[in-house]
């Protein structure tokens, strides 16, 4: 089983990146929530602990491997937890994580089912039974995180490229409350900018004026 593997990055795409091992390239299943800061780590060495799973159809002999990769095994092991939740499989579980996954154990742990039902792919049944399955199992995990009823303060009003156009700054040193009040300034003056990295050039202008 591959349990880690490190290499060079060499592309962050939008829910995977590619990995240059030696002669050979990997590409791996990422959570959106370390997206932003990967890509400051293009050409860099990085260290994934991995996943490896089957995709497909057993019964039709189509089944392929994928790696998914996460910057930490802390990580790796919440994503294990997560998914022994019925009905939590393994892209459900990927594309839920656009947040860390402490904010999502806090959750958890605070029996906060409106933040879990924010999270892409989980309704509110799912939400209950990811608390009932898991409470009192994953405050390891939360680290001290503490949330107030949605992702990032306000993800349920953002779209992702806003959401990634904060998390962006955060990685780059900003406090999230901060980098929450330039984004809602930059969309009030220019309501028309939609994409991450324009939202992104615009609240770095903001931020050095």
């Amino acid at each position: 089983m591959i349990c880690a593997i490190t290499g060079r990055l060499r592309q962050v795409g939008e829910r995977n990146v590619t990995l240059a091992v030696g002669a050979m390239e990997y590409e791996l299943l990422v959570p959106a929530s370390d997206l932003q800061s990967l890509t400051a780590q293009i050409g860099a060495e990085v260290t994934f602990h991995t996943i490896l799973y089957l995709e497909g159809d057993a019964a039709r002999g189509n089944l392929e491997p994928r790696l998914i990769g996460f910057s930490s095994a802390r990580d790796k092991a919440f994503f294990e937890k997560f998914t022994t939740v019925k009905g939590i499989g393994t892209k459900t579980a990927l594309r839920a994580l656009s947040v860390p996954a402490a904010q999502i154990a806090s959750a958890i742990e605070s029996r906060n089912n409106r933040f879990l039902t924010q999270l892409e792919g989980i309704g509110k049944r799912t939400a209950e039974l990811i608390i009932a399955e898991l409470s009192g199992k994953v405050s390891k995990f939360a680290a001290g995180v503490t949330i107030e009823g949605s992702p990032d303060r306000h993800a349920a009003m953002m779209n992702q490229s806003e959401v990634d156009a904060v998390n962006a700054m955060v990685a780059l040193g900003e406090r999230r409350s901060d980098a929450e009040r330039l984004l809602e300034t930059v969309k009030h003056e220019n309501p028309a900018m939609a994409t991450t990295d324009a939202l992104l050039r615009e609240m770095l202008r903001r931020r050095a004026m």
